[in-house]
């Protein structure tokens, strides 16, 4: 049996709604958040990575990921005064570029994502590699100081460590959250060995999204406001 609501029994409900349920955008993302940090563990996570972690869950809807999260030595310091620098922020997909709120970002930070450009097929076909991995060779005149998101494509993390490894511009933070069956744990965990350099996000296994990746970013630029 579906109960009628009234402006009585729910505050947040037009008068007249047949549904019971809340409509405020704030009262969602204040509920959730109220909810994520009740089920979640957050005893192993330096609180200035709170907000990140809890943005994390959020994208996901599963606090265990928390286990398995990974953040290096001032790595949230670095993002966020990368953002407030009016540092890019290089996405490997444009799920994670159209998921951040380029609205909330510190400094109308510039979003870029090349999968589009006419050249990362070439480098694709001539390398045998994915657009996504082939793009970050056109991310160079860029790199220097910026915030790389990657929620999708493992061979795009892949790529940007080997760049690393030859002697490419060096990146702020790399929020690395591949997912997928096929070198997504792999490059994560080379990520994690954390001898490139650079700060990092991460998370251990199989999951990731670029939703998450978006959510990492939204989380640097405003916590959870």
């Amino acid at each position: 049996m579906v109960e009628t609501a009234t402006e009585e029994s729910d505050p947040y409900l037009a008068p007249g709604a047949r549904l019971s349920y809340i409509r405020n955008p704030a009262a969602i993302y204040a509920e959730s958040f109220r909810l994520i940090r009740q089920e979640a563990d957050l005893s192993t996570i330096p609180e200035i990575g709170h907000d990140l972690a809890i943005r994390l869950v959020h994208a996901c809807g599963m606090p265990d990921i928390l286990a398995d999260l990974v953040l290096s030595d001032g790595a949230i310091e670095a993002g966020r005064a990368a953002l407030e620098s009016g540092a890019p922020i290089l996405c490997d997909s444009e799920m994670v570029s159209h998921g951040i709120i380029s609205a909330k970002l510190p400094r109308q930070n510039k979003i870029v994502c090349r999968l589009g450009d006419p050249r990362t097929r070439r480098i694709a076909e001539r390398e045998g590699t994915t657009r996504s991995a082939a793009q970050v060779d056109l991310w160079t005149d860029l790199m220097e100081g910026a915030v790389v998101a990657i929620g999708n494509a493992p061979t795009a993390l892949y790529r940007l460590l080997e760049k690393l490894d030859e002697g490419a511009p060096r990146p702020t933070l790399i929020i690395g959250l591949p997912v997928g069956f096929v070198g997504a744990a792999e490059s994560k965990a080379e990520l994690a060995r954390d001898v490139h350099g650079v700060p990092f996000v991460t998370l251990r296994g199989r999951r990731g999204g670029s939703a998450m990746a978006a959510s990492a970013v939204n989380a640097l630029a405003t916590g959870l406001d």
